[in-house]
């Protein structure tokens, strides 16, 4: 409660203060305690932009780190957020089968047709391979599979990282 913040003491005593610290409890996020664990999980991975005109528009690859943020307000029986061995079973299990060591490319993109023919390993999207949409398909996925994801965040190069999140949230 707002009474119970040190910083808010002082504009608890008066109705029209206390309303206006709760309001700035809200606004600085305060309002609930979340206990949050974060598994980090490395990759490798090709893919190319398609209607870019930057270098990315031509095939290259990444060794990327995805670190997948799970939170909450109470900790389970175990006294833990979630087990990190659980993380690893779903997301790390999904990314090895799914996109690690492949060509991650729009389903339109003319590479698509010659690599299968080679029997290559691809990953089809229905839009750009982006660092952005690669974070989301993660992030959509853990959800699938019933883990209670808050965000993830896929460092495409040690200096630049895509997040996506729950929605409305902090």
């Amino acid at each position: 409660s707002v009474s119970s913040c040190a910083s808010c003491t002082a504009l608890s005593s008066h109705p029209e203060r206390r309303t206006a610290a709760a309001a700035i409890v809200l606004l600085v996020g305060y309002s609930v305690t979340m206990y949050l664990v974060t598994k980090r999980i490395d990759f490798c991975y090709g893919h190319r932009l398609l209607d870019y005109d930057g270098i990315c528009k031509h095939p290259h690859g990444h060794n990327a780190v995805v670190e997948v943020d799970v939170r909450t307000a109470e900790l389970d029986s175990r006294n833990m957020v979630a087990d990190f061995s659980d993380i690893k079973r779903i997301v790390k299990g999904w990314i090895d089968r799914e996109l690690d060591h492949k060509m991650i490319l729009r389903h339109d993109d003319p590479l698509v047709g010659p690599l299968e023919a080679l029997h290559e390993p691809i990953f089809k999207t229905e839009t750009n391979p982006t660092v952005e949409h690669i974070a989301k398909l993660i992030f959509d996925m853990s959800r699938h599979y019933g883990l209670d994801v808050y965000a993830v965040r896929v460092w495409e190069t040690p200096t630049c990282f895509a997040e996506y999140r729950a929605g409305g949230e902090n």
